[in-house]
């Protein structure tokens, strides 16, 4: 090989290592290509994972809303239930609380009606301090403005004691069962 072959040669190598080193072989490329496409799967699914926990641990917070509001609730239905136990009860005595005050109503004649009147008065109100320690009271409506959620209104009268919509009379009592309407007021209401 002659002097000007050999560095004809050598500018040839020369040339070919700068294209070497400037320019990856495709070998070195799709390497680089393939170990960024595992990072990129790897970020992914690291954030796929990150949703799938955050779903539910929002579950689970829902979950654990869910079970505290059940557990409020039936405490407040087991109060109740506790409160007004003795409603139906006491739905069932209105009746005979009722007759007593008609039989206490009718007036006495003879000495005999007087003694019967007295025996039925001190059971009567034997039977409203049981009805009281359970909590039921009268309503007492005679001159409150007539509210249909407490008051039934059976009648309309012209009044000129009471302004238009105010109860003027009760023809059957109604009665609270603690804060609750057992039963509502018949009243008439002037109009």
């Amino acid at each position: 090989m002659t002097e000007q072959e050999r560095e004809a040669a050598a500018e040839a190598e020369a040339a070919r290592n700068e294209t070497e080193t400037a320019e990856p072989n495709a070998a070195e490329t799709e390497a680089g290509t393939a170990d960024a496409q595992p990072q990129e799967q790897e970020d992914s699914r690291i954030a796929e994972l990150r949703r799938q926990a955050d779903e539910l641990n929002q579950r689970y917070l829902r979950a654990q809303a869910d079970f505290d509001n059940f557990r409020r609730r039936t405490a407040k239905e087991k109060e109740e239930l506790a409160q007004y136990a003795s409603l139906k009860l006491i739905g069932q005595l209105l009746p005979v609380v009722d007759n007593f005050q008609r039989a206490l109503q009718t007036s006495p004649e003879s000495s005999e009606s007087q003694s019967f009147s007295k025996g039925v008065d001190m059971i009567y109100r034997q039977l409203w301090q049981v009805l009281e320690g359970e909590g039921l009271k009268l309503m007492e409506p005679v001159g409150q403005t007539f509210d249909p959620e407490v008051h039934q209104a059976i009648m309309q009268v012209e009044s000129e004691e009471y302004e238009e919509g105010t109860v003027v009379e009760v023809v059957q009592p109604g009665y609270w069962l603690k804060d609750k309407v057992l039963r509502p007021a018949m009243v008439k209401v002037s109009g």
